[in-house]
């Protein structure tokens, strides 16, 4: 009988690493379906729409809610991951310039080094701090064009949207998942109580959303399906097996895949400045997944 051998830890390391990143390159597909699908000025609410609903159906597949403790903290991580990210990049988006709110974003693998020592007891290295420094270089490179506008409240909420995924990374590593609960039940948690809780926001602020027509709908089956459903099931994966401070730097591929996806699909212009910060930013990411010299990760 032949015998199946089990991968190698590096094998496994590389695979994990790989299906997590298919959740953050998800999510840079979020501006084109937006912008060519989706009824325009509801942000907010196409927020609600691309949550709850996923929440609520991977509730009804697996037919498993949180016991004990796990009502609060699924609240808290929901709050985080989902409801504080999407309002407070609501409000960086509209009060400044696309690049500077994309920059912005990836200080996050710097905050989660930091909250992660204080949490976790990881001590950031310089390794990864020097690459943190690196992608957000690299990011900025790739986004910001023309003049720059600094806005006091964007800048705080861009800050603000990434220290929450940032803490919410820390938390779900901190507490794993509760034994014997599945990772689309873990997934689902989340999604609902972020999607309760962005809910109130959305419709006090834009009110009820328009009927979808047929395109709109295909945007958000796509958003809610795979760029939420399944994005968050493997993100979630990848934050309870990969160490934190490396996982924490896979969030810079979605500036990557949304600014190809607007060369590719919609015609905008790609210079050699941001094929150089792409460049920084790749390195950046794969270099972040090593361990320093000398050290295991």
């Amino acid at each position: 009988m032949t015998q199946t051998l089990a991968p190698a830890p590096t094998t496994r390391l590389l695979r994990t690493t790989a299906l997590t990143a298919i959740a953050p390159a998800t999510w840079g597909t979020t501006y084109l379906v937006t912008t060519q699908f989706l009824p325009p000025g509801i942000p907010l609410l196409s927020g609600v729409i691309r949550t709850l609903p996923a929440g609520l159906l991977l509730l009804l597949f697996t037919r498993t809610l949180p016991r004990g403790t796990w009502w609060w903290r699924s609240a808290v991580l929901g709050a985080l991951n989902i409801a504080a990210v999407n309002a407070l990049l609501f409000v960086a988006a509209y009060r400044l310039p696309g690049g500077v709110a994309a920059t912005l974003s990836a200080v996050q693998p710097l905050l989660v080094a930091l909250i992660a020592f204080a949490v976790l007891r990881e001590k950031p290295t310089t390794w990864r701090l020097g690459w943190g420094v690196a992608g957000v270089i690299g990011v900025g490179l790739i986004v910001l064009r023309g003049e720059i506008v600094f806005d006091t409240v964007g800048v705080l909420a861009g800050l603000g949207a990434a220290a929450a995924m940032a803490t919410g990374i820390v938390l779900t590593k901190r507490w794993g998942r509760p034994p014997g609960t599945g990772l689309l039940a873990f997934t689902g948690w989340q999604l609902t109580a972020g999607g309760l809780l962005l809910a109130p926001i959305a419709l006090a602020s834009e009110g009820l959303p328009p009927v979808p027509d047929l395109k709109a709908l295909a945007g958000f089956a796509w958003l809610a399906l795979i760029g939420t459903a399944l994005a968050y099931a493997l993100w979630f994966q990848g934050l309870g097996t990969l160490p934190v401070t490396a996982v924490s730097f896979l969030p810079l591929l979605s500036p990557v895949v949304a600014t190809l996806l607007g060369w590719l699909v919609l015609g905008q212009s790609l210079t050699a400045v941001q094929g150089l910060g792409f460049v920084l930013a790749l390195v950046s990411i794969a270099a972040a997944q090593l361990p320093p010299k000398g050290k295991k990760s």
